[in-house]
Formats: C-alpha cells, sequence, structure tokens
C-alpha cells in the first residue's frame, strides 16, 4: 500500500523546514544546537545527506576528521556529510535542500506499491522503505525543533508531523517507567503532554511488566507534567531532566527518575 499520509506528512515537515530557514541570517546558520558539535546548519546537511542516500543519489567521498561525538559507523557516515557543506553559506545549503526536496517529493508522488515495500534497514531494525519514510518524519521533525530552539524560532509543535513523533516516541515509555526507573509491581505513572500535542498516558506495571493503560487500576504513584517541547526534548535525549520544566505530583522520587531516565534515542 502506499503510504499517502506519510507522505503527506513528510511534504508538510520539510516545507516547515524550508520556511523556517529562508528567514536565517548567517550568524543564525552558524548557530550551535543542543547536538554536540553541530550548527544549525549541520541539522540541515545532515537531512540533506539521508535524503540524498534514499534518492539513490552519490553520497560525498568527504572524510570529516575524528570527534569525541562521533561513536559509531552511522554517526561517521553523518559527519563525513555534515562536514562536507561547513565551507558553504546556510543558503547555499537551503538551495540544495529545497531542490531536494522537490525531487524527492516527485519520486515518492509518483512510486508504486512495490517501490514502498522494499526491505529496509531502518534504525528500529529490518522493515520496509514505507516503515522508514514514517521513521524519516520523526527524524527531521526532530532536526526542524532542534533548528528552531537554537534560533529561538518555536512552531511546529502540533499537527501530523508533531503528533506522528510524540506517538513513537510513547512507545518506549513502558521501558522507561518500569525497567529504568523501577516501578513497583501494581503502580502506575501518570504523564500529561500538552502544549502542541497533547496526550493523558498512564503506565501501571502487572505482573511484571509495565503497559500503556487506557486508566491506572488505582491512584497512579506519580504524575508528570510535561509541555509537547520539553517531552520531545528529554525523550529525543537533547536535554538533561534538570534543564526541563516539569511538574511532579505524588512519589518525587519516582517521577525523578522517570525524567532521568527519559532518553529513548540510540
Amino acid at each position: 500500500m502506499i503510504p499517502t499520509e506519510t507522505i503527506d506528512t513528510l511534504e508538510q515537515c520539510w516545507r516547515s523546514i524550508s520556511e523556517l530557514a529562508s528567514g536565517f541570517s548567517e550568524t543564525q546558520w552558524k548557530t550551535a544546537t543542543d547536538l554536540p558539535g553541530w550548527s544549525v546548519q549541520d541539522n540541515l546537511s545532515h537531512l540533506i545527506g539521508i535524503e540524498r542516500m534514499l534518492q539513490g543519489l552519490a553520497t560525498t567521498s568527504h572524510r570529516a576528521a575524528a570527534t569525541e561525538y562521533v561513536r559509531n559507523p552511522i554517526g561517521e557516515m553523518n559527519e563525513n556529510e555534515v562536514d562536507s557543506r561547513r565551507s558553504l553559506t546556510g543558503s547555499e545549503v537551503l538551495q540544495e535542500w529545497n531542490q531536494l526536496v522537490d525531487t524527492r517529493l516527485a519520486t515518492l508522488r509518483t512510486a508504486d506499491d512495490d517501490y514502498f515495500q522494499q526491505p529496509a534497514m531502518t534504525p528500529t531494525g529490518p522493515g520496509t522503505l514505507a516503515d522508514f519514510l514514517h521513521i524519516r518524519v520523526l527524524d527531521c521533525w526532530l532536526h526542524e525543533q532542534d533548528m528552531r530552539r537554537a534560533t529561538d524560532r518555536p512552531g511546529n509543535l502540533a499537527g501530523p508531523a508533531a503528533e506522528l513523533t510524540v506517538d513513537r516516541l510513547i512507545r518506549t515509555l513502558p521501558i522507561v517507567v518500569g525497567k529504568r526507573a523501577g516501578t513497583p509491581e501494581g503502580g502506575a505513572v501518570a504523564i500529561d503532554i500538552t502544549g502542541g500535542v497533547d496526550r493523558h498516558l498512564f503506565c501501571e506495571v502487572q505482573n511484571g511488566r509495565a503497559a500503556l493503560v487506557a486508566a491506572s487500576t488505582s491512584a497512579p504513584l506519580a504524575t508528570i507534567g510535561l509541555s509537547t517541547e520539553a517531552f520531545v526534548v528529554l525523550a529525543a535525549g537533547r536535554r538533561t531532566h534538570d534543564r526541563v520544566l516539569a511538574t511532579v505530583a505524588g512519589d518525587s522520587e519516582l517521577a525523578q527518575r522517570v525524567l532521568g531516565q527519559l532518553n529513548m534515542m540510540i
């Protein structure tokens, strides 16, 4: 089946990035973000590198110097693409991005079902190209938000790309609440996300396993309140919980353990 909704969501996110970046000064392009070693421009260069690969275009032959924050082959590949564009101006990188977006959308809008069912190794394991594109929404939207925070231009915190990203990140909450934070048997934690993508969540431990439930069987041991931005910043590992505003009720030690273990990204 052709993933029309995913393609629509990708386009919305890509166009939002283009609109955001069209107003950047060169100083803003070179502003540091929450990602170690990466500027606003580097975030967009990274997205270009991945989309070029998915389009079947040649990857860079450039090799970046070793850095502390590059720790695996995927990170090395990403850094090569990013570093190859550091000598360019932000506007030059944006021009490449806009042209690539048009190319990618033309490919995705005209591809048949067989194209999207091609086997693909995704960041979460073996899947199809359609699965990979679903994860691309998350990656692109997260990097858009990295660029927005660095330049103090909040936006696109609601809508399809934001909802897809938050809902994918929510999937791993049981690991955080159960295994990592050590919520006791029969206990539950409530997490309220508001201000963009609103989600009222209960995660409860039963028979030794934590799971998201429609409602907890007893009053939650702890309740945590986070804005959409704060939840994403923590869940994507952009900042530590001591740098994020959260409200806590009930068992504060349990709540702090959950917040401290909320990073769900590799």
